[in-house]
């Protein structure tokens, strides 16, 4: 059953208004029950996506976290009465995941991404958590599996006890494949996207105060120019222009519930 948690409306999906060390507890919390749960950690590609992909939108709805990743999300709940809303962006949530999983006895389960980069998250992981519980690394084919295939997945996840499985295979085919896989797997599954091959060394991560501006879109945009121009010529323009639609409707609504009160209490003359 889904936890009736404080949320914010961006653009139309509910995100999830905890800080990040509350987001994070929540789910080394589920995990040690071995809850099937679904967090999605979404940013402006995503929800910008759900606009026209209905199973995405769904997902994101039905979701039992929805962490803003990006700082433009942050900025939003923060304009939108979050005042104090931090980034639960998916580095730190795997960091902190960790090291709280590591401190509780809870396993984790990594799917997702090339077999040389879980090789090198593994060796770094069992130097900075040398406590933590590996259950399970396993790089799935790119392709569509089978029936089979996808019950064998479902199996070697369960029987490894997993508390926390991170999931990284892209959006939104990691959230389709998290939805679809709730209620069968008994673990709490979170899409990391590309924190895989960051974490393992292969790409870099942006530096602090560009994530904290709100840049590192650019950073990452400098290291695949080819693969994210695209993506973020047809995302980010839309969602400037939905999130200010939605400021300007929100300011007009207050405006509106502020003249009502004060003509109720006649602070105001009608005239």
């Amino acid at each position: 059953m889904k936890m009736n948690l404080p949320s914010v409306d961006v653009i139309g999906l509910p995100v999830t208004a905890l800080k990040l060390n509350e987001q994070v507890d929540l789910m080394v919390q589920w995990g040690k029950q071995r809850l099937s749960k679904v967090v999605c950690v979404a940013n402006v590609h995503m929800l910008v996506e759900s606009q026209h992909d209905g199973r995405l939108r769904n997902t994101l709805n039905k979701a039992d976290l929805v962490t803003p990743d990006g700082m433009p999300l942050v900025w939003m709940m923060r304009s939108l009465g979050e005042k104090f809303q931090d980034r639960v962006a998916g580095m730190d949530i795997f960091e902190a995941a960790c090291k709280s999983s590591e401190a509780k006895g809870v396993s984790i389960y990594l799917i997702g991404s090339t077999q040389t980069v879980l090789d090198a998250m593994e060796a770094r992981l069992r130097r900075e958590y040398p406590n933590l519980k590996i259950a399970g690394l396993e790089s799935p084919p790119f392709r569509q599996l089978s029936a089979e295939e996808d019950e064998a997945t479902v199996e070697r996840i369960n029987s490894s006890g997993a508390g926390l499985t991170f999931v990284s295979l892209g959006c939104p085919k990691q959230e389709r494949w998290m939805a679809a896989h709730q209620g069968r797997i008994k673990s709490v599954m979170v899409g990391v996207g590309g924190v895989f091959p960051v974490y393992a060394g292969v790409q870099k991560h942006a530096p602090k105060w560009t994530r904290n501006l709100g840049f590192e879109w650019a950073f990452r945009l400098a290291q695949e120019p080819k693969r994210l121009f695209g993506r973020y010529s047809n995302t980010i323009p839309p969602f400037i222009y939905l999130a200010l639609k939605q400021l300007a409707l929100a300011k007009i609504m207050q405006r509106q519930v502020s003249v009502s009160t004060d003509a109720r209490f006649g602070l105001r003359n009608p005239s």
